[in-house]
């Protein structure tokens, strides 16, 4: 009997569509502009990487959970940031980058066929990819009203959102916890992009605003990628309801999901200090003022877009059209279609290029 492979439950990996285009943007006199991947540009800060080498000689295995150093680091992170009253370090996880627990996350929970993945209908692919690795269905919406109707297993909001840079009031995010709550489900949060609230300050799901004091079926997800220039450390955390993330715990020590013990040192340092997270919002603040007007004189319309390190922007025409247009200028950038059907007339922008490259392409727009 032939296997059934995984792979074939998943969609063409997106940016694989876009060789054609970087190949004729690459080809501008001036070189290639590419902020079409949000993937840090800008150096490690040296607290990381001093620490990671004071950490280096590191002969034993570390602890799924992480170090005892660690897990204090992320409690008093989340208490003094993001107001996450009442944790405690059973109720904090470390984990590989992000990327890779949004993609497992219905898995490890033990999903599958008979479950529904609801995640918003303008989003960051991943969250669609988890539920088909696990066989749920897959349910793109936004409302409490549609938690209600159509009752699934696992909610996933995100804000600031990827790839629009909206932000969910904390009205908003506190009715969709109420009615996950309702039905029984999960509720994961994807607040990676937090700390780059320009237009309006983002809350977590873990504020007492927002979760009426109990952390009960919610999970907070935060990561050092963006806001410490740590995407090569895979460094990230997943906090909230502590059976949720005891079962988690249980199911990846089985797994061998195990932050490296020189990153995890690195990672509690750097939760301790906002001096660097000051340097690199200033850094993202000053390329999106140097963008954003040039986007707007060049007869864009800038949507959403109020926190993050994206641009969301559109000409009022196929996204595809969009992407050749910039291509011709030596611009690449993600088309809207790679976000859902709703996107499709919009292009996403990263602020994750060096200060020449964001001013090259105002300059060429």
């Amino acid at each position: 009997m032939p296997r059934t492979r995984l792979s074939e439950r998943l969609p063409d990996f997106p940016w694989d569509t876009l060789a054609s285009a970087k190949e004729r943007a690459s080809a501008h006199p001036d070189g290639l502009v590419d902020l079409s991947i949000g993937t840090p540009v800008d150096p490690t800060p040296d607290l990381a990487q001093e620490a990671l080498a004071a950490a280096a000689n590191n002969p034993g295995y570390p602890q799924v959970i992480g170090t005892a150093e660690l897990r204090s680091a992320m409690v008093t992170h989340l208490a003094e940031r993001w107001q996450a009253r009442g944790l405690t370090e059973q109720a904090v996880l470390p984990v590989l980058g992000t990327k890779e627990l949004v993609a497992w996350l219905p898995l490890l929970f033990g999903l599958g066929p008979k479950d529904t993945v609801m995640f918003p209908s303008v989003a960051y692919p991943t969250y669609a990819v988890g539920a088909r690795l696990a066989g749920c269905a897959l349910l793109p919406a936004d409302s409490a009203e549609e938690i209600r109707e159509r009752r699934p297993a696992l909610v996933w909001v995100n804000s600031p959102s990827n790839p629009t840079g909206a932000v969910l009031p904390g009205d908003e995010l506190a009715a969709l916890v109420a009615a996950t709550r309702d039905v029984g489900a999960i509720l994961a949060s994807d607040e990676c992009y937090g700390e780059f609230g320009w237009e309006a300050d983002p809350v977590s799901v873990l504020d007492p605003v927002v979760c009426a004091g109990s952390h009960e079926g919610l999970l907070a997800v935060h990561s050092l990628s963006k806001t410490s220039n740590l995407a090569g450390y895979r460094a990230g955390l997943v906090a909230g309801d502590p059976e949720l993330v005891g079962e988690l715990t249980a199911v990846r020590k089985h797994a061998g999901m195990i932050m490296p013990g020189p990153v995890q040192h690195a990672m509690a340092v750097l939760l301790t200090d906002r001096d660097h997270v000051t340097v690199q919002r200033e850094r993202y603040a000053r390329r999106r003022a140097v963008l954003r007007p040039a986007l707007e004189r060049a007869g864009f319309v800038i949507d959403d877009s109020q926190a993050g390190l994206y641009l969301w922007a559109t000409r009022d025409e196929p996204c595809r059209t969009t992407v050749d247009f910039l291509a011709e200028r030596g611009i690449l950038v993600a088309p809207g279609d790679f976000y859902g059907a709703d996107a499709a007339r919009h292009v996403r922008f990263a602020l994750t290029a060096l200060d020449d490259r964001i001013e090259a392409a105002a300059h060429r727009l």
